[in-house]
């Protein structure tokens, strides 16, 4: 468990002439602690500032040294909770380093100009339909499905029926992801989020997340990893005022950069990913319904490049700090930049990810492009089979079937198996009948050299 800050009322009131009285001779040591971040720009919360502390000072007094700090930069964001009260939130270097990141690599228009950057963008296409796949399926196992991404991603590009619970998950969350990519242009209202919900859990298990209903009961909480409740959520009684309120709010054009009523797009997703795990409006599913409504925001602010930046991924990777961050915030006075600064850490990791996806891919064109050219294979390949035979080469796909294969290139069936079949008759590729499927893979390169140069 965390160890919970004292209450600011009593702290703060008087907290100077106590340490001028009590402490004159450190004076300048506790006055160089009134700083909301520390010299790393860590927002430490309390739990891991007090083993911080310079030896021979009081925690408490530190504490609120920092505590005043943030006070004067704090901005007032969304209404939560019973009584509606503000969140507290304050930029940091990581949330301010964040919206730079997504700013210059997440937009539209930054996807579009990657895209022309490669030149070859039926491949670029093919890699983020891979890449898109990574949320459905982290954000799953992050909610304790078992599936292996591998064959997760099996299920996925094959369109085969789910054939267990965590499968049905995966899927689920594959749905919710594509539901909030075509609902991007519509508001916010309690009937979207109800919709997504239902979107993401029908037919799992219908009995225990009823799917696009809220709870009607209070008997659900959120527990740590030793079964410890660490959050009681509001009562079930208000769900729909208090989401009512929170569309308001959502609804709001907080994109004048003049105005002192500004948000950046990021910071809204976020605070509405916060809101659906605080509230935790249904009786199962919060996580992911709170995880595809950050995304919503982003895609709805044409930030379309999210559609391939996996946040659950890295998310599944810490658990532990995930759900801290939450703590934080609700332990101190309702302070939401511990959780907005967490996500923003994890959007970092992400974009970086993406990025170098994007730059290993334009490196691994502009080599198979030289092996085909000076070998005289390029000459023997069509343009989609180029496209195929470069994804296969990357490892970005293992298996090929028609049917996936006219998805990702745009083209008919007949033409995606032409493509595939010519690849056999050349050497490139091998292929196997499953159940009534061909499945199609390419050769090993010792392999595909001696077949087409003979």
């Amino acid at each position: 468990m965390i160890k919970i800050p004292p209450p600011s009322s009593e702290l703060l009131p008087g907290v100077f002439e106590t340490i001028s009285c009590q402490h004159p001779e450190r004076l300048a040591d506790y006055m160089a602690l009134h700083t909301p971040v520390d010299a790393k720009g860590r927002y430490l919360p309390y739990d891991e500032f007090r083993h911080r502390v310079p030896k021979g000072l009081n925690v408490d007094l530190c504490w609120a040294m920092t505590k005043l700090s943030r006070r004067v930069q704090y901005l007032q964001l969304l209404p939560l909770g019973e009584r509606g009260e503000l969140c507290n939130f304050m930029l940091t270097p990581a949330i301010q380093k964040a919206i730079s990141w997504a700013d210059r690599h997440a937009t539209t228009g930054a996807l579009e100009w990657m895209s022309s950057k490669i030149g070859e963008e039926n491949h670029f296409e093919y890699l983020i339909n891979d890449l898109i796949e990574d949320e459905a399926i982290s954000s799953s196992q992050l909610e304790g499905a078992a599936t292996t991404t591998l064959v997760a991603k099996d299920m996925l590009k094959r369109k085969r029926k789910p054939r267990t619970p965590d499968e049905k998950m995966i899927l689920g969350n594959f749905r919710m992801m594509q539901f909030a990519w075509e609902q991007r242009h519509k508001p916010l209202s309690v009937e979207l989020i109800l919709a997504m919900h239902k979107t993401g859990t029908e037919d799992i298990d219908d009995d225990e997340y009823t799917p696009g209903v809220f709870r009607t009961t209070d008997d659900v909480a959120v527990v740590d990893a030793d079964g410890k409740t660490v959050h009681v959520p509001p009562s079930a009684k208000g769900i729909r005022r208090r989401l009512t309120r929170l569309v308001e709010w959502a609804n709001v054009n907080h994109d004048d950069a003049d105005s002192n009523a500004y948000i950046h797009p990021m910071i809204k997703a976020i605070c509405l990913h916060f809101t659906i795990g605080y509230e935790h409006p249904f009786r199962d599913g919060n996580g992911r319904v709170a995880r595809t409504l950050f995304y919503w925001q982003l895609f709805k602010s044409d930030y379309a490049a999210f559609r391939y930046i996996a946040i659950s991924t890295l998310l599944k990777a810490v658990p532990v700090k995930y759900g801290k961050s939450y703590l934080y915030t609700e332990t101190d006075d309702m302070d939401l930049t511990y959780f907005v600064d967490y996500q923003c850490q994890v959007i970092l990791r992400a974009i970086n990810d993406f990025k170098k996806a994007y730059t290993s891919t334009l490196e691994s064109i502009e080599q198979f492009n030289a092996w085909i050219w000076h070998s005289g294979l390029y000459r023997k390949l069509s343009e989609k089979q180029r496209v195929i035979f470069q994804v296969a080469k990357s490892g970005k796909a293992r298996e090929f079937t028609a049917a996936n294969t006219r998805e990702n290139l745009g083209c008919s069936y007949n033409t995606a198996s032409a493509a595939l079949n010519g690849l056999v008759e050349l050497g490139v590729f091998g292929k196997k009948k499953l159940g009534r499927e061909w499945v199609f893979f390419m050769l090993e390169q010792a392999e595909i050299q001696q077949n087409w140069q003979g």
